[in-house]
């Protein structure tokens, strides 16, 4: 990808209401590497599993995934447009697309969502568990036990069912992508319940790198910093989001596109030795 002269804060100040948010609404656009990512036929022939691909960095690994060969299954909640925007860029790859909308806090969806993969793809050989719910609270008290359910069950509930369902229909070589963040070893303590499901997801994989091993499946999570998506207006106030990405070294936000190497690296066959790894995506800011 060449050197691209991203947009750095201030931005303008903005908000969505509705979670986590819309690709068309935001000032400046994400870029997702339309333009940008040429593949080089890394995953050619394999079946792929994303999870919150309709927009942010889900969208991103699914261009990157479809321009290196891979078909690519879209799941999402109910953002149709940007799902079908997302699948366009697939299929101009020449990729098949499958569009997968549903609720992952629901079990039944979570085995369905797999089922419908198989049926229409025979298998699955790359899992990304990339979809998370977030929303800032200032102080612990202001959480509901909704709230902090809804972000478990979203975050990392569903990531063990979805992983549980794939699983029999994965074959040896194949590979599972968690999306981690920085806050799992930094957390932001307005984001505490998200934080906390973020430290879950990485212990998670590293367990599941050791448990999956003797079957030649592989688990790695990449850990995002500030990333510039839908979830960031649609969750944040919008004062915060004006200034985000000004806390790391870089001093602004990563976008979607940045991230989509580390997602090809892990998934492709290159990343033979490579399990229960977490590659950092944070601009600068080192993970422990």
């Amino acid at each position: 990808m060449a050197q691209i002269s991203y947009p750095k804060p201030p931005f303008p100040e903005q908000h969505q209401d509705w979670q986590p948010g819309h690709s068309a609404p935001m000032n400046p656009p994400p870029d997702y590497g339309e333009k940008t990512y040429k593949g080089s036929g890394r995953l050619a022939g394999k079946i792929a599993l994303i999870t919150g691909a309709d927009s942010g960095i889900g969208r991103a690994v699914a261009i990157a995934f479809a321009r290196e060969g891979a078909d690519v299954a879209i799941v999402y909640l109910n953002e149709h447009e940007d799902a079908k925007e997302t699948a366009r860029w697939v299929e101009e790859a020449g990729r098949k697309s499958l569009l997968l909308p549903g609720d992952i806090t629901d079990p039944s969806f979570c085995r369905e969502l797999v089922a419908k993969t198989v049926e229409s793809f025979g298998r699955v050989d790359v899992l990304v568990n990339n979809a998370a719910y977030q929303m800032v609270y200032d102080s612990l008290e202001d959480i509901s036990d909704e709230e902090w359910d809804k972000t478990f069950s979203t975050n990392i509930g569903a990531m063990f069912r979805i992983t549980k369902a794939a699983l029999p229909h994965m074959k040896p070589g194949s590979a599972i992508v968690n999306t981690t963040s920085v806050n799992a070893d930094s957390p932001n303590p307005g984001l505490i319940a998200y934080a906390a499901t973020k430290g879950a997801i990485q212990n998670f994989t590293g367990g599941l790198a050791q448990l999956l091993a003797e079957k030649g499946i592989r688990a790695n999570g990449v850990a995002p910093g500030p990333i510039w998506t839908p979830l960031i207006p649609s969750t944040m106030k919008p004062e915060q989001v004006r200034n985000f990405g000004s806390q790391v070294p870089m001093k602004r936000p990563g976008q979607p596109a940045e991230l989509a190497a580390a997602y090809v690296m892990l998934a492709s066959d290159e990343a033979s030795y490579i399990s229960g790894a977490t590659i950092a995506v944070t601009g600068g800011k080192p993970i422990i």
